[in-house]
């Protein structure tokens, strides 16, 4: 009797187990299908909530920026402005600002083209760094095996001189020699033969003075390495592959676009539109390409390595190498919070600087340009994956301030409509003035 208890407890006690495991199996399953559930809910959810978060920041910035440049052109400072601004793959701004024209008050929007000026050496120096990633220029190649017209100095000191050397405004010719001649529309060749009446105030490679008519010889150069104009490697290499359809380097075509900005120069009662010019466009590489905000985003997109299918991160670095320390204090750039330094690398001037009490440098590749009282600004900040350009169609102070003053609104934007935190603190607003150099 009691072996009969002990089997039917037995029993018992493995019944009650084996539904017990089942209905944990059950359980399991259930939870694992839930989670399942669950994670792809909360996928949905953070990817619906970062794009919420992304348009947010985007209206915020528009409105931030909307109310800057209404405040400066209502007090006078800016005509009109193209305004791109850039972070990683997105574009958080392509817009205008003000009037194109103040004969006849038309806006400026994200397609308005405008004249670079200087940004146009940003340009050829990376064009530069393609051609010598492919194996088909040295930084050592001699200027005067290209250019046989070409002398500066004594034959020892013509042959010293390098690509490198132009790109860099370090061949030691004075500052911004025979300008003047590209200005008055001379071919390159012309202008080439005439370095020998200039007397070098340095060894090549020893000092830093900036050129239009030495740097436009580069050009010359990679046309004639290329067999093909300047304009041409351009066209193919970057503005075709990133879809750049609004930029421009004739003449003829800039007139004919109807999108356009009119120069402004001031007049007693405030800007008197002025007329288009075609300075430059004999120098392309120096100051002669025209574009617009929605296409200078996809460049500085291109700049911050985001089109490894047009040129590599490792490729376009080549530019924005320093070979060349930037002398003194009184740049308008070197007046910039936290500034610490400042070269020049090929087409660019690479900044280093400390954002409020941080202790880290970082980096800034720049360039303004200033042609036919055009004044614009370039700005791309690698360690925070940001580009910021302003295109102004009058000569404006503004122009020394406008990167450092969007780049504490985009920072702020940042702070105030995502969860992150930006790389490093805002720069604070410099009101200084100074020489607005190209």
């Amino acid at each position: 009797m009691n072996q009969f208890k002990i089997l039917a407890s037995l029993a018992i006690l493995l019944l009650f187990l084996f539904v017990l495991t089942s209905s944990g199996n059950n359980s399991i399953l259930d939870t694992n299908t839930s989670t399942e559930t669950l994670d792809k809910n909360v996928y949905v959810s953070l990817e619906q909530n970062n794009t919420t978060l992304n348009e947010e920041l985007q209206i915020a910035l528009q409105q931030a920026v909307d109310s800057y440049f209404s405040r400066a052109i209502a007090s006078g400072e800016v005509v009109g402005a193209g305004v791109s601004i850039v972070r990683g793959k997105q574009v958080l701004l392509a817009d205008g600002f003000g009037t194109k024209n103040s004969l006849t008050g038309q806006k400026v929007d994200g397609q308005t083209v405008f004249r670079l000026g200087s940004l146009s050496k940003g340009f050829a120096g990376v064009l530069a760094s393609d051609l010598k990633d492919e194996g088909k220029l040295t930084w050592e190649d001699k200027v005067m095996e290209y250019l046989p017209e070409f002398e500066l100095g004594d034959r020892e000191n013509t042959e010293s001189i390098t690509l490198a050397h132009l790109l860099s405004h370090t061949s030691g010719a004075p500052y911004h020699s025979y300008t003047n001649l590209v200005e008055a529309g001379l071919s390159m060749d012309e202008i080439a033969g005439r370095f020998a009446e200039v007397q070098p105030i340095s060894k090549p490679g020893e000092m830093y003075s900036y050129q239009n008519a030495l740097f436009a010889l580069s050009g010359e150069i990679m046309k004639k390495i290329t067999g093909q104009e300047i304009t041409t490697s351009l066209e193919e290499r970057f503005f075709k592959p990133l879809e750049m359809c609004a930029t421009i380097m004739d003449f003829d075509a800039l007139k004919k676009t109807e999108n356009k900005a009119q120069p402004h120069v001031k007049a007693r009662r405030g800007w008197k539109s002025g007329k288009l010019t075609d300075s430059y466009f004999n120098a392309v590489a120096a100051g002669g390409i025209n574009s617009n905000a929605e296409d200078m985003a996809k460049w500085m997109q291109f700049l911050l390595g985001h089109r490894p299918d047009v040129m590599t991160r490792e490729a376009l670095q080549e530019a924005f190498t320093p070979f060349i320390k930037i002398p003194g204090r009184q740049k308008y750039y070197q007046r910039w919070p936290g500034h610490k330094a400042s070269h020049y690398g090929f087409g660019w001037r690479i900044h280093t600087y400390r954002s409020g009490e941080s202790e880290v440098e970082n980096t800034i590749w720049h360039h303004g340009g200033s042609v036919n009282r055009f004044r614009n600004e370039i700005a791309v900040f690698p360690e925070e994956d940001l580009g910021i350009c302003v295109l102004l169609n009058n000569q404006s102070r503004i122009a020394q301030r406008v990167i450092t003053d969007l780049h504490n609104i985009v920072q702020e934007a940042i702070r105030a409509h995502t969860k992150e935190t930006p790389p490093n603190q805002s720069m604070v607003s410099s009101q200084s003035s100074g020489s607005a150099g190209t």
